[in-house]
């Protein structure tokens, strides 16, 4: 039998689940988190495999979800993520992850054996005094090992996210380019949000999309490439140079086209990145609730999607958590 979508009030079809898999992180990004760190999610709180990949299950055979994302804090230092990657890839699903990359040195090639299809590296700096700046690890050279690794394994695009912020990286675009170019991987270029754990986040601070390609454009004659309902609008270089992507969450928000919704470490789930309110899925699977109990508590939260976040507008209300907690 074919799935039912599942459809919000606006007529957006839900088609990408993302699941943050730890809350726990081996950085401590300045953006992401206070100077003190954060503190932690106790193991008893956080879901396990089995009830991760039974929340998937619904989604895909109840609704037809076709693509999951595995998320953080860093999933990387959530021990034995392979069997999770296993569990959920029997689902047949377009299965990603992003990560910080420090650990893909030494597990690339399992997770890719395991079904793992795609794979994001964050990284926000190409250079090491900068790098240490933003993370609080010198780490540079484990990320690119690890960029590396997943190039190894067989990771096919790999891409490479970064998150611009007017006066920290706005000078590293075209220095991406070429990077990606030169190493093979895509860079995504990612807006700054505000969704850092300070809440010191300011418009002014939001490097433009617009204002990133063209200053690679400057250097690399670009053509725009067409693309669906994913949130990166898309550039190929006219040499066959590879391509790369920005994606304009604030100056130019994709909510009309959103398919997404999220569940993060606890169990809770959200219908937006931006979502006020969510609710407690992990409640109903240790109450004993079953799976139309729990395909209820996720089509009600769907229903209550709005129509989009307003960043920047005086109707903008910052959610409770920040990316680090809420996963990407």
């Amino acid at each position: 039998m074919t799935p039912a979508p599942l459809v919000d009030g606006f007529g957006r079809v839900v088609k990408d689940l993302r699941i943050s898999v730890t809350d726990r992180c081996n950085f401590r990004c300045t953006y992401c988190m206070p100077e003190e760190g954060m503190q932690w999610l106790a193991r008893d709180q956080v879901l396990t495999f089995e009830e991760i990949e039974r929340i998937a299950r619904v989604a895909v055979e109840r609704w037809g979800v076709e693509s999951i994302r595995l998320t953080g804090g860093e999933p990387l230092v959530r021990a034995h993520l392979p069997v999770l990657v296993a569990k959920l890839a029997a689902l047949g699903v377009d299965l990603a992850l992003t990560t910080n990359g420090t650990s893909l040195g030494l597990l690339a090639g399992e997770l890719r054996r395991a079904g793992l299809k795609r794979i994001n590296i964050s990284l926000d700096s190409l250079r090491p005094d900068r790098f240490v700046a933003l993370t609080r690890r010198d780490a540079l050279d484990q990320v690119l090992d690890g960029i590396d690794a997943a190039l190894a394994a067989g990771f096919d695009p790999v891409k490479v996210n970064v998150v611009m912020i007017r006066g920290v990286n706005d000078d590293e675009a075209v220095e991406f380019a070429t990077f990606g170019r030169d190493r093979g991987v895509q860079p995504r270029f990612i807006e700054f949000m505000p969704l850092d754990a300070d809440g010191a986040w300011t418009l002014d601070q939001v490097v433009p999309a617009a204002e990133i390609v063209a200053a690679i454009g400057a250097v690399y004659p670009i053509e725009a490439v067409s693309h669906g309902p994913e949130p990166a609008a898309r550039y190929r270089y006219l040499d066959g140079g590879g391509e790369f992507g920005v994606i304009a969450s604030v100056t130019e928000p994709f909510c009309g086209n959103c398919d997404r919704v999220r569940i993060t470490a606890e169990g809770t789930f959200q219908n937006c990145l931006f979502a006020v309110d969510e609710v407690d899925l992990r409640a109903v699977l240790r109450g004993g609730g079953s799976d139309d109990d729990l395909a209820t508590a996720m089509s009600g939260e769907v229903a209550r999607k709005w129509a989009g976040h307003s960043i920047g507008k005086v109707t903008f209300v910052k959610p409770p958590r920040s990316m680090s907690q809420i996963g990407g």
